[in-house]
């Protein structure tokens, strides 16, 4: 499993010594961004690294109306120049195929069958099939459904056939459930990979490997020594070229009910019995279960919406949210979702978990931070120069991937003097620097049948059951003052006064 090795792949591969078994990648939506920038790079990251099987296939599915030459060149457009000339290059780009046809056509899946046939039969695939929905959410359902008519889903002869779902899985509480329903008509949930990029990074499998296997940490990982958590996730991007999709979905919806809500899971976890993919994730839906619900008083007070107006990014200037394509000139979406929560169980009563993401931030940052509580009596506080600091654990996810631990030290000299030192190590210093983009270890389990890394239906349910009342509210009463930030900035006030309030304040992210 994945999970145990915080190496490099290359590593991984010298360490699990097997790469996985045969099978054919079909890609919906091939011609689309996700398979370029991200899928087709990381599939060719892990045939470097020897984790691919040698009888292997991918068959991209568009609608767009491309010969073979020309899909082949356009998705392997973002792999590095020095690549092609390689030892994998050939081999890896062989095994690229397309097949054209709308989503909603039965005949596309009449004939996707016929080639899939075609690649067992020429590739030696032994119709062991992975599909990958990197579609609009609209085509999700339907694309299973029409699996499931064709034949593609069931699994016999030792032959398995599992389907990988981009996010975001349904809107709101009642449309993740109906999809989970409309997809678990035709699918097994153990055919089911619900797929989460940031899982794939390695800081983030690393939590679990840090809190379980040192001794040091485990014992004052609770409400006793810990004050309060942070997780910030920040963007200096807009929304690009998603504006029409963005105005109806928002930041709370993009980004909370899944990559927030999978770190928090993951950072309040207990430990689970074995690292079996199900106990790891009952674990996680233990922690989402015990997130207090937040009544219509709770969102007005511990919650903050912002959206960002024009400002400078980068030392460009950069419009404001309203003026972005696709969006509506007097647009009420969110751009920052700020939040207090709490987890009602007994390592965690009282400590809240501090949540914040956000586009056209000043920084492109991504961590975890854990403050943990001042010494009960501050021995020290009379000496020269002192400062009063508490301990800080910083789990950092993008764009480092690194460890930092902050503590008090003497500083040099006869007069007694305590200042902060900081105590960390890049995992790219650390562990080498192997091109990664965060899907190569989700993309390698699926193929190996190993799901710890991606959400199970109750997961997603009881993200969206944290997500639903603040919508409603939000919903209900429009914002009175936006844009409330100006883009290239930390956010909207408000969000420094939800911590203020409690003596508290977001950690301090450098330039």
């Amino acid at each position: 499993m994945a999970i145990a090795d915080t190496s490099t792949l290359q590593k991984e591969s010298d360490q699990s010594g097997r790469a996985a078994g045969a099978c054919v990648m079909v890609l919906f939506g091939a011609a689309g961004d996700l398979t370029k920038r991200k899928l087709i790079p990381s599939l060719f990251n892990l045939a470097k690294a020897k984790l691919l099987p040698k009888d292997f296939a991918v068959l991209g599915v568009s609608v767009d109306d491309l010969t073979l030459e020309q899909f082949r060149t356009q998705v392997t457009g973002f792999l590095p120049a020095e690549d092609h000339d390689n030892e994998h290059w050939q081999w890896f780009t062989d095994r690229l195929f397309y097949l054209r046809g709308e989503f909603s056509d039965p005949n596309l899946y009449s004939t996707l069958v016929a080639r899939l046939g075609d690649l067992d039969r020429d590739q030696q695939t032994a119709g062991n099939y992975m599909f990958y929905l990197a579609t609009s959410p609209k085509f999700f359902g339907l694309i299973v459904q029409q699996l499931g008519n064709a034949g593609l889903s069931k699994q016999d002869g030792g032959r398995w056939r599992r389907v990988i779902i981009e996010k975001p899985f349904g809107h709101n509480l009642e449309s993740a459930k109906a999809l989970n329903r409309e997809i678990k008509s035709v699918l097994d949930e153990s055919q089911i990979y619900r797929i989460d990029h940031y899982l794939g990074k390695e800081t983030v499998q690393n939590i679990m490997v840090f809190r379980f296997d040192n001794a040091i940490f485990e014992p004052i990982w609770n409400r006793r020594y810990i004050d309060h958590v942070q997780i910030t996730n920040a963007e200096t991007v807009g929304v690009e070229q998603r504006g029409g999709y963005f105005d109806t979905a928002g930041t709370l919806r993009d980004m909370v009910p899944n990559h927030l809500m999978q770190l928090l899971s993951l950072t309040a976890m207990e430990s689970p019995p074995s690292f079996q993919a199900d106990a790891v994730r009952n674990e996680q839906a233990k922690v989402l279960h015990a997130v207090q619900p937040l009544d219509s008083e709770d969102v007005l007070n511990l919650t903050v919406r912002g959206q960002y107006g024009e400002g400078i990014v980068g030392g460009e200037n950069v419009p404001s949210y309203r003026s972005e394509a696709g969006v509506s000139p007097n647009s009420r979406t969110e751009t920052y979702v700020g939040m207090k929560l709490t987890v009602d169980n007994w390592r965690w009563a009282g400590v809240p978990f501090c949540l914040r993401t956000a586009k056209r931030m000043a920084k492109r940052h991504t961590e975890i931070v854990i403050q943990f509580k001042s010494t009960p009596f501050e021995l020290f506080r009379n000496s020269a120069f002192h400062k009063l600091h508490t301990n800080t654990l910083v789990i950092g996810i993008q764009p480092v991937e690194a460890i930092s631990l902050s503590f008090g030290a003497k500083i040099p000299g006869a007069v007694l003097r305590v200042g902060s030192v900081d105590m960390s190590f890049e995992y790219s210093k650390y562990f080498g620097a192997d091109p990664h983009t965060g899907y190569e270890v989700l993309l390698y389990d699926c193929m190996i049948g190993d799901p710890t890394l991606f959400q199970r239906a109750d997961m997603v349910e009881a993200g969206w059951s944290v997500i639903d009342p603040i919508l409603d509210v939000w919903t209900a009463l429009p914002p009175r003052k936006f844009p409330n930030y100006a883009a290239g900035t930390w956010g909207p006030k408000d969000a420094d006064e939800l911590l203020e309030r409690d003596h508290r304040r977001w950690r301090t992210i450098e330039p």
